[in-house]
């Protein structure tokens, strides 16, 4: 079973069925949708994710012909991204809360990523902030 939340904690889901291939999406609608470098995805079956609670707080926003990326309307957290007639919705990992041991997989639409970023670039880690 996966769960997840918004940031507010105000909308929250579950998902009866283990976690899907893992890609990090550097598509400019993804960079802009989350104000980062890439957005960290993972399919799912339509069938077994369903909404525990906020359900009535989320907003959607059309962002492609057909493709809907749902979110939080009290603090902006973005949920999941769905085509209607697909089998699966994309959870955004952000938002889960149950602890994964999945690894990505690969790096999709590198073709549209953000110049200042490149994932083979080994660059210092701190545990915090600075």
């Amino acid at each position: 079973m996966l769960n997840g939340s918004c940031l507010c904690g105000s909308v929250a889901y579950e998902v009866d069925a283990d976690i899907g291939p893992i890609v990090h999406c550097h598509c400019q609608t993804c960079r802009k949708t989350h104000g980062s470098a890439f957005s960290t995805v993972s399919p799912v079956p339509r069938e077994k994710f369903r909404f525990t609670k906020g359900e009535d707080l989320l907003g959607a926003f059309e962002s492609s012909p057909g493709k809907f990326r749902r979110f939080c309307t009290r603090c902006g957290s973005h949920i999941v991204a769905e085509r209607i007639a697909q089998p699966v919705v994309l959870l955004r990992l952000g938002c889960l809360d149950t602890e994964i041991t999945a690894r990505p997989r690969m790096h999709i639409w590198r073709s549209d990523a953000a110049g200042w970023y490149d994932p083979k670039d080994v660059i210092p880690e701190l545990p915090e902030g600075r």
